[in-house]
């Protein structure tokens, strides 16, 4: 019998990848997303919101209809927002963690009595997620950041029932968050009225961070990889960006610096 893997977000650019990928190794694939395709060999669409708990409850009943274990839990659900912390909507910042953090903890503690001895969870934090955030992207690397530690205490948890749990950092993929990267900037930048928002010389950095994305198809690979291991390790980084590597082992003092000259208004 195939092994079964659920996988959320299963009908983004990461997610389709490793959808096939993974079916491709012989798996038998639960892709849960808001929107979902038609049933194809090997893949079971299971339509579900990450933010209702409700709905993931639902998820859970009918895969537990079909099986009664999971190999892998690989989660890739998650939106991208750029704003000002102290301007953005109320609804947004609770709407940002609720999908990114919150749909994750209603994942794992519903589908957890599919999980055994040996079984494994993957989550996509991002590379931004140790790393000091960028202004205005900070409440996406907040968010990232928050599930990179909900992921080490619950790694810290499953360990004891011989569950691994794996983060993996991924730098900039091509998918088509990049493009709602630059829209969600370009947004920003129109409609702050609080900075005067140099928005060439920010989109600069923007620019050379996502310069260097990588194909879905590698992050796939990866994947598979990782769930390949007998002993998986907590973290896993793909695609890290030396320009923000160099700027994180710096001061705070002198990074905080660095972006005041880059992002300040010239007179």
């Amino acid at each position: 019998m195939k092994q079964s893997i659920l996988i959320t977000g299963a009908y983004g650019g990461m997610g389709k990848s490793t959808v096939k990928a993974l079916k491709d190794r012989g798996f038998r694939i639960f892709a849960l997303d808001k929107t979902v395709g038609a049933v194809e060999d090997g893949i079971i669409p299971i339509k579900a919101d990450l933010t209702d708990e409700n709905s993931i409850e639902a998820a859970a009943k009918r895969i537990k209809e079909m099986t009664d274990t999971l190999f892998a839990i690989i989660h890739f659900a998650g939106i991208y927002m750029l704003d000002s912390l102290v301007e953005m909507d109320s609804s947004d910042f609770e709407k940002i963690f609720k999908i990114n953090l919150g749909g994750v903890f209603l994942v794992n503690k519903h589908f957890l009595p599919l999980l055994n001895n040996g079984s494994r969870i993957v989550i996509t934090t991002s590379e931004l997620a140790p790393l000091d955030p960028l202004p205005f992207t900070g409440i996406y690397a907040v968010t990232k950041g928050s599930l990179d530690k909900y992921a080490y205490a619950l790694c810290m948890e499953l360990q004891l029932k011989g569950i691994a749990v794996s983060v993996l950092r991924a730098g900039a993929v091509t998918t088509d968050m990049l493009g709602v990267s630059t829209d969600a900037l370009d947004r920003f930048c129109q409609s702050t009225t609080l900075y005067t928002c140099n928005a060439e010389r920010f989109k600069r950095i923007v620019d050379r961070v996502e310069a260097r994305s990588i194909p879905p198809e590698k992050l796939a690979e990866r994947v598979a990889r990782i769930l390949n291991k007998h002993n998986p390790r907590f973290a896993y980084s793909i695609n890290r960006n030396p320009l923000l590597l160099l700027l994180n082992i710096l001061p705070k003092g002198l990074q905080l610096w660095i972006i005041k000259q880059i992002l300040k208004n010239e007179d």
